[in-house]
């Protein structure tokens, strides 16, 4: 399996067993089954149903979809080499369409946040997926007010483009987009 290693950080993908273990028996069974010390998350309500809704509505049937490319359809676990024990999770939504766009997501646990975990991992991520030839953007969303995740992807020439709006868990959300062009 392909690990991406930093100076603090691994970051593992999530193969579909992996996920369905997460699925069916909870995260801390997932994690023992990577060797990773147990861990409480801090994720708010927001975060858990974000995350939830990924897992059973894209990774899943994503990575069952396609196996051999699961890399761009899951969820890789940041982990802190130091604690051995997961602070995040970052991942695509998927192989580049068409016009070589793809879209990257990340959250750091609410007790490993301002660290630079975020940055790092997606330095890591966005260094891995270059070597794909069809890549030209990255995308990404982030809520209007979340200031450090628009931080973490400005550090990385990430530019706003546009603002829409979504609607999670009954309430409407207004988005800042941005995009880092590779070619």
């Amino acid at each position: 399996m392909i690990e991406i290693y930093s100076e603090r950080l691994r970051l593992i993908p999530l193969d579909n067993h992996l996920l369905h273990i997460w699925n069916t028996q909870g995260r801390t069974d997932m994690t023992a089954k990577l060797g990773l010390n147990a861990c409480d998350w801090n994720i708010d309500e927001f975060h858990l149903a974000e995350t939830q809704d990924a897992l059973q509505n894209f990774w899943l049937p994503m990575t069952e979809q396609n196996p051999a490319d699961f890399f761009w359809y899951t969820n890789w676990e940041i982990v802190l080499e130091t604690e051995n024990t997961s602070v995040g999770g970052i991942g695509f939504a998927g192989f580049p369409d068409q016009d070589g766009v793809t879209m990257v997501g990340y959250f750091i646990d609410g007790n490993h946040r301002e660290k630079g975990y975020a940055t790092e991992a997606l330095t890591c991520l966005i260094d891995w997926a270059k070597l794909e030839p069809s890549l030209k953007t990255i995308i990404a969303d982030t809520p209007f007010f979340n200031f450090p995740s628009q931080n973490v992807l400005k550090k990385l020439g990430f530019r706003e483009f546009s603002i829409s709006e979504t609607e999670h868990i009954n309430q409407k959300i207004q988005l800042k987009n941005w995009k880092l062009s590779l070619r």
